[in-house]
């Protein structure tokens, strides 16, 4: 490549790099915020965490031990000033079984449906429903007076004082009306936001790989990188931003715990999806690797080859079944994630079409008995030569012949026809050099020792060394 398209290539996978670490906020802002399934799922976790329990416990306590002004009015008039420590001992005895309270599968079934209300509620909202915003004026508030009343029959107080909570107890502010027109703009960036980043992402990443042409292995193996960077960038925010948020958002320091707890479990989903970023920058490099020219790639493609050429259809079918189970098996099966599972499809096909050609190129005749038959063959002469020396030796020995003496005193080392023995080994070992060099490039041809290693081996041979 010219230097000006190397360079335009490399900012490209620069930019895509970029464009995955905002989709993933994207993406868990609107599956987070704009998702029901997904918020009630992060709701039933955030309640069966022992320190969000307590937090919730506590408030569910102070809505209950606000009743001073009810209980002044039960109470006949010498005894009004008994009000006090009677709300006193109502905060130990509610405190005391707040907690058991919540561990219930019933008080978790009334947490778990109290936000999924808010939650279609707040959708409703930012959808501008009109019913929605003429019942609610825009206000959005998560009801936990359920869990109130369960809270009080729990601790034995009677249901009436339950009936005489006022009708604001345990109601927590979600949207105020004010804010309406801000929140239903965000709504739509954030669903414009996800498809957008998401779609330019792997776009970006594909013009890359186009425009690379001659190192298009080397863009796919840099795109790869850049994915699982973008996706470890995205953990580490996500740690970082924790302690600023909860700091900003919580002024209580006893509260903070649950805080941190909640930002935890809240953001859980995030890392889920830099995880998957992660793990499809990972298949990147594989790509990059296996079309790159190193001797480990050239032997994998090899192996590769009579799949790829004779079975074709089988290997692109696998693709479309993987894909597909990967999409319907996903926790949303929108508009984005459709055309995302699409695209990364369109690539992948992609990437076995130029695979195939390589190796019909590389190996246009091979077969499963040259790939598996070559592999044989090159263990059993590793066996055979770890032998070699051994034979040898065995060899020698059985051709060294006794000295023996004639009458005259001469031996047998005088006599010119001693030397055929000799002469038979050399003539032996001279086909068994040439057979061997012949095995050795058979092998160069076949691709399983490269020139360099052929040079060396041939070297080896030529020089004596017969092991």
């Amino acid at each position: 490549m010219s230097r000006g398209r190397r360079r335009l290539v490399r900012g490209l996978v620069i930019l895509g790099s970029l464009l995955a670490f905002l989709s993933v906020f994207a993406i868990w802002t609107e599956r987070q915020a704009l998702n029901t399934d997904d918020w009630v799922d992060t709701s039933g976790r955030l309640i069966h965490n022992q320190t969000i329990r307590e937090a919730v416990g506590d408030y569910l306590v102070d809505q209950l031990v606000d009743v001073r002004k009810e209980l002044e009015e039960i109470l006949p008039g010498d005894t009004k000033d008994l009000a006090g420590p009677a709300a006193g001992g109502l905060r130990q005895v509610a405190g005391q079984g707040a907690e058991k309270a919540l561990e219930t599968s019933t008080a978790q079934g009334l947490w778990e449906e109290a936000n999924r209300t808010t939650h279609e509620q707040l959708l409703a909202v930012l959808e501008n429903k009109k019913e929605a915003i003429e019942t609610e004026g825009g206000d959005v508030k998560l009801n936990l007076g359920s869990l109130l009343t369960n809270l009080a029959e729990q601790v034995g107080i009677g249901e009436d004082l339950a009936e005489k909570l006022p009708p604001d107890a345990a109601q927590v502010e979600i949207l105020k009306s004010d804010q309406l027109k801000t929140a239903q703009d965000i709504a739509i960036a954030i669903k414009g936001l996800a498809l957008v980043l998401s779609l330019l992402t792997f776009v970006v990443f594909g013009a890359a790989i186009y425009l690379a042409r001659s190192e298009r292995w080397v863009t796919v193996l840099l795109s790869g990188i850049g994915l699982i960077a973008a996706g470890f960038a995205v953990i580490v925010v996500r740690h970082i931003a924790g302690g600023i948020v909860v700091d900003q958002l919580v002024k209580t320091e006893s509260v903070k715990p649950a805080g941190e707890a909640a930002w935890s479990i809240g953001t859980s989903l995030m890392t889920s999806i830099a995880t998957t970023v992660i793990i499809v920058g990972i298949l990147f490099l594989v790509a990059g690797w296996l079309a790159s020219p190193t001797n480990g790639a050239r032997t994998t493609r090899r192996y590769l080859a009579p799949a790829l050429r004779l079975h074709s259809t089988y290997v692109y079918a696998g693709l479309a079944i993987v894909v597909s189970f990967y999409f319907l098996s996903g926790p949303t099966q929108g508009l984005r994630a459709f055309l995302t599972t699409l695209i990364v499809a369109a690539m992948a096909a992609f990437g076995i079409h130029e695979l195939r050609k390589m190796t019909e190129e590389e190996y246009p005749d091979a077969t499963y008995d040259d790939v598996f038959g070559d592999t044989k063959d090159k263990v059993v002469t590793a066996v055979k030569d770890a032998n070699i020396p051994e034979k040898v030796g065995e060899q020698a020995s059985k051709l060294r012949l006794p000295e023996m003496r004639r009458p005259g005193g001469e031996s047998d080392a005088d006599d010119p026809g001693a030397e055929a023995p000799t002469k038979a080994m050399a003539v032996s070992d001279d086909d068994a050099r040439l057979e061997r060099l012949e095995r050795l490039g058979s092998l160069r041809d076949k691709g399983i020792l490269t020139d360099e290693e052929f040079a060396a081996e041939k070297a080896r041979l030529l020089g004596g060394d017969r092991t």
